[in-house]
This record gives C-alpha cells, sequence and structure tokens, in this order.
C-alpha cells in the first residue's frame, strides 16, 4: 500500500509509520512544524516539512508524489490558529469560507478541499486499532464509588458539550466540574483544575464529540496524561471505549497502577 500520513503532536505517529514499515507500507510523511516528533523523518519512504498555514503546498506535494489517500495522524495544537504564521492564499480563502474557526469546522474545510482534489482522507487510527481503548476496566484497579458518580456526572456535561467542539476533557471533583479544555490541551487544564480545589481528588474525562468517523482529532491518552494525573491528584481517568487512543498502552497502565489512578472505557454516547 502506498498512501500519506499528515504528521501531528504525540507519539501517535511514531507508532503508526513504524506499524506501517512493519507491514511494508509505502508512506509518504509530511510532518507539520512545530508539531510532528522528529522521528517520524527517519520513518517514511519520504518526508516533507511544511507549516500548519501551507495547505496549498501540501496539495501539491501530494500530487507531486500520486498520493490518492491520506490518514492524519496525531493533533495539531489549536493553539497554531493564533500564531503568527501567515496562511497562504489557499488557507485563506478556505478560512474566510468557514463560518466558525473550531477544530471540526477547520479540518472539515481542509477535507473538503482535498477531496476536491482526488484526495481521500481516511481513518487515522487504520494503523493502531489494537491501541483503541475497550470497554470496561483498564488496568489494575476499579473506579470507587465516588469516582464513579463523578464520571458520571462527568460524561454527562463532556457530551453535552461535545457538541460545540470546545475541547474533549473536563475535570470534575465532588460532582462539580472544575475546568473545561479548551485550546490548552489536557495537561493544562488539570494544573488549571489542581489548583482549584485545595487538594480534593480530581477525575479527568474524555470524549470523543459523539463523532462516528476517526478521521482526525481521535482523543488520545498516554504515560504523560497519567504522569500529569499523579502530579495534580488526578485519581481516575474515564475514555470513550473504541474511539480512544491508548499510547504507549504497557507503560500508561504500569504508570497508572504505581500511582492508583483508575483507568475505565464507556461505550460512546451517540447523537
Amino acid at each position: 500500500m502506498r498512501y500519506g500520513l499528515i504528521a501531528g503532536s504525540s507519539r501517535f505517529p511514531v507508532l503508526a509509520l513504524e506499524t506501517a514499515r512493519q507491514l511494508g507500507h509505502e508512506v509518504v510523511v509530511i510532518a507539520l512544524k512545530d508539531n510532528a516528533p522528529p522521528e517520524v523523518e527517519q520513518l517514511g519512504a519520504s518526508c516533507h516539512w511544511i507549516s500548519i498555514a501551507e495547505l496549498g503546498k501540501l496539495i501539491e506535494i501530494l500530487h507531486r508524489e500520486k498520493i490518492t489517500e491520506v490518514i492524519m495522524a496525531g493533533q495539531v495544537k489549536h493553539t497554531s490558529l493564533f500564531s503568527s504564521l501567515k496562511p497562504d492564499w489557499r488557507l485563506f480563502k478556505l478560512l474566510m469560507s468557514l463560518p466558525t474557526r473550531n477544530t471540526d469546522s477547520l479540518i472539515g474545510g481542509v477535507r473538503a478541499e482535498l477531496e476536491k482534489e482526488g484526495i481521500r482522507l481516511g481513518d487515522s487510527t487504520v494503523l493502531l486499532k489494537p491501541l483503541l481503548a475497550p470497554e470496561g476496566v483498564i488496568g489494575k484497579r476499579k473506579l470507587d464509588d465516588d469516582e464513579r458518580k463523578d464520571i458520571d456526572y462527568g460524561r454527562r456535561v463532556a457530551n453535552a458539550l461535545a457538541g460545540f467542539d470546545i475541547g474533549q476533557s473536563v475535570a470534575v471533583s465532588e460532582r462539580a466540574c472544575v475546568a473545561v479544555e479548551a485550546m490548552e490541551g489536557t495537561d493544562a487544564m488539570l494544573r488549571r483544575a489542581a489548583s482549584l480545589v485545595n487538594g480534593r481528588g480530581l477525575r479527568l474525562i474524555k470524549v470523543s464529540k459523539r463523532r462516528q468517523h476517526l478521521q482526525f482529532d481521535v482523543p488520545v491518552a498516554g504515560p504523560d496524561t497519567i504522569r500529569t494525573m499523579a502530579e495534580t491528584g488526578t485519581t481516575a481517568l474515564a475514555v470513550d471505549a473504541g474511539r480512544t487512543l491508548l499510547l504507549d498502552k504497557e507503560e500508561m497502565l504500569e504508570l497508572a497502577a504505581r500511582h492508583g489512578i483508575a483507568v475505565a472505557g464507556y461505550a460512546p454516547e451517540e447523537e
């Protein structure tokens, strides 16, 4: 197989490319500057570095490499929307046509532009299906009653907010929503929440925005998530089963066990 991979942040693109190499796939990497880890450069058949503002250059590269299918692996820092980068003409026209500039709207617009050029955007988890979270207890410790109540409440809040495409996570303590993730990301949200609860335990809830597809912006958790949870007194993590990637899963669950953190997968809420 031959296809393109747009590499964003986290270990997601590295793991996807390692799997592709094991399967003998030929992957052309388009690495996003200030997002993609440097390791991606050595893992593809070829690698092109572009900025998030260069939509025209992305399409030009895909045509030159004769790529008709591409996947997005890894998240794009939402704060890039407010960076000093100037969009190229093609991205500028796209931005001017969008009613809102949240993640779904922006990447959905990019998907439409790619489709106009005969390039299909595929399932971003196609190479990492075994890393999707299962339903039920994940790891060694079960949720206690207080954690379960907080998570049940937090999932209602997170799923209600999902339609607004604000963020994927909320932090809850004692059946109160302490913080909602926005552009700052999960780690920053947890640190902000910890500063507000005076040492009371937090729970982290991630949802998949009621989205059926897995083409982009897939929720992820990994060892770094657990480290931040331990730092901030967050005792439990709840994720959408089948729609959340658990990166470096063995290390992640080992860290969770060491810090007494419970991890659980829940059936995603549908529209």
